[in-house]
Order: C-alpha cells, then sequence, then structure tokens
C-alpha cells in the first residue's frame, strides 16, 4: 500500500508539474498583461516601477524560473489586481464556502443515488422504475443554472420560504445545494442501478435466494457492498467537478465561493490568481482520485493495490 501511495505521489507531482508549465505559458500566450489598462494612464517611470515590482519586465523564462521557485517555497505570491492580498489566504478565506456546497451535493447524490438506483434495479420492470429512469433523464438534461433559476422563483420570489441569494446559516446553502446536487444524484442513480442489475444476476445471488436468503440484510451484504464500487470510482472525479464547476451556481446565489473569484481572476488578467487556483484545483482532483483508490482497498478486500495483477 505505501509503494503503491508513493508511487501516485510521484505521477501527482509530474502531472502538476505539467498543468502549471502549461497555464503558465497559455496563460502568457494571450496578448496584453493585467497592467496593460493601468499602465496606459501613467507617465513611464511609474509604468516601469509597477512592472519591475511584478516581474513583468523580465523575461517569459525568467518569470517562469521564479514563479516555480517561489511555489516550491509554498508562495503563491500576491494578486496583481488587488495588491496587498495574498493567493494563498484568499483561496483559505473563499474554498471552505465551496466546499461545503460540494460536499453536501455529492454526500446527497451519493447516499440517494445508491437506494434510488438499486430500488430500481432491485424493482426491474415496474412502474417504480420507470418513474425512477424517467427522473434521471429528467435530472441528467435540465442545467444546473436553470434549475437554479426555477428554485429562486418558487421558493425565494413567489414564496419567501428560502433566502434567493447571499451566504449564511444552512438555509442560505439549501437552494444552491439542491441545484448542484441534482446531476450529481441522477449520474449515481443511473450507475447504482446498472451496478445492482448486474450484481443480481451473478450466480451467487441466485444461491443465496435459493437458500431463502431475503429482506434488508440480503440487500446489503449481498448487493449493496458489491454494487457500490463502480459509484465509488465516479467518487472522486464527482467530487473535484462539484468543488471546480460550481463557479455559475456561486454567481447566481452571489456565495463568495473560490468558483467565483476564480472567474472573476480570468477576466481581470490576474496572473498569480489564476495559477494560484489553478494549481489549487489541480492538487483537490489528483487528491479526490487518489483517496478513491486507497478506499477501494476498504471496500473490497479482493482488490490489492500496487499489486502486477
Amino acid at each position: 500500500m505505501l509503494k503503491y501511495v508513493l508511487k501516485r505521489l510521484a505521477y501527482m507531482s509530474a502531472t502538476l508539474w505539467v498543468v502549471i508549465t502549461i497555464t503558465f505559458f497559455l496563460m502568457h500566450a494571450i496578448p496584453g498583461d493585467p497592467l496593460s489598462s493601468l499602465a496606459r494612464e501613467l507617465p513611464a517611470q511609474t509604468k516601469a516601477n509597477y512592472y519591475a515590482k511584478y516581474g513583468l519586465d523580465k523575461s517569459l523564462g525568467e518569470q517562469y524560473a521564479i514563479y516555480m521557485k517561489n511555489l516550491l517555497q509554498g508562495d503563491l505570491g500576491e494578486s496583481l489586481k488587488y495588491p496587498g492580498r495574498k493567493v494563498s489566504g484568499e483561496i483559505i478565506k473563499y474554498a471552505p464556502v465551496t466546499a461545503r456546497l460540494g460536499l453536501q451535493a455529492v454526500a446527497i447524490g451519493f447516499v440517494l443515488g445508491g437506494l434510488l438506483g438499486m430500488a430500481a434495479a432491485l424493482r426491474r420492470g415496474r412502474w417504480s422504475d420507470f418513474a425512477i429512469t424517467s427522473a434521471t433523464l429528467l435530472g441528467l438534461s435540465v442545467p444546473s443554472f436553470v434549475l437554479a433559476a426555477l428554485l429562486q422563483y418558487v421558493f425565494a420570489v413567489r414564496n419567501s420560504w428560502l433566502p434567493a441569494t447571499g451566504w449564511g446559516g444552512f438555509s442560505f446553502t439549501v437552494l444552491p445545494t439542491i441545484a448542484l446536487s441534482t446531476s450529481v444524484l441522477a449520474v449515481f442513480t443511473r450507475i447504482a442501478r446498472a451496478s445492482s442489475l448486474d450484481v443480481l444476476e451473478q450466480d451467487y445471488i441466485t444461491a443465496a435466494r435459493a437458500k431463502g436468503a431475503g429482506g434488508a440484510s440480503f440487500v446489503w451484504k449481498h448487493v449493496a457492498r458489491n454494487a457500490v464500487l463502480p459509484s465509488v470510482t465516479l467518487l472522486g472525479p464527482q467530487i473535484a467537478g462539484v468543488l471546480t464547476g460550481s463557479f455559475v451556481i456561486e454567481n447566481m446565489f452571489a456565495i463568495p465561493g473560490i468558483g467565483s473569484n476564480f472567474v472573476t481572476s480570468v477576466f481581470n488578467r490576474d496572473y498569480t490568481m489564476i495559477m494560484g487556483m489553478t494549481v489549487f484545483y489541480a492538487v483537490v482532483y489528483m487528491a479526490a482520485l487518489l483517496l478513491v483508490d486507497i478506499a477501494y482497498a476498504a471496500i473490497d478486500p479482493r482488490i490489492r493495490l500496487g499489486s502486477r495483477n
């Protein structure tokens, strides 16, 4: 296990370096820079001082070398658009907000989706199976921002049951969490139904039923534990996807999350902020995949991580 984890960490480090390098050079390939609009209104010497302060007067290779050196020391730099704001401080400030929404959405999707998928598989061909399958297709078809607008109108504007925008207590998270979790729920429901149907056709299930097994214990011991593996496979990408792709929902609900701040930094051409959040997203995504792979061993003892087989 330790050998496998160390090997994966080495791969993750190489992948992270590739992501950082590609992002850095693509970002600088776009014409202009973060100070171009400001620099036009400044005297020549003041403009030169600004460029020297942020290292934009150096060659692209030198800027890359300086950034990588600072990154290895744990320094993500400070915002070019808002001097004095450390990139790491902005991530620490806004990431928990996005993480709360994302983890709530994935938890609802994983648990409820698994239950609905198994229920549909156990009642294959019946009206309940048809209803769950139809609802799943609807959840996959409706974009999250459309559902978010509908939720705001019904629950906030028309009935004033929940706040439409802002950030505060649990009530502020209900509508954005539902909007985020719908597609996640649909994906896990489909996967759970397909994997449960596959498990129910196995010979050991037939043998267990022939021995009189049934009820909740039968479903848990023989179906759920074996059908959950494909859902666990998707758990890592879904967590990373929700954490990194919730900026539309955050903007619609005026939530101060890292997603909305990332989009703002792109519009502002804030190089250091873009790079810092890209590093954060890449680390979150790869860490989620690693944790899922490790969780496989705990869920299914037959799986041996790092084995040649």
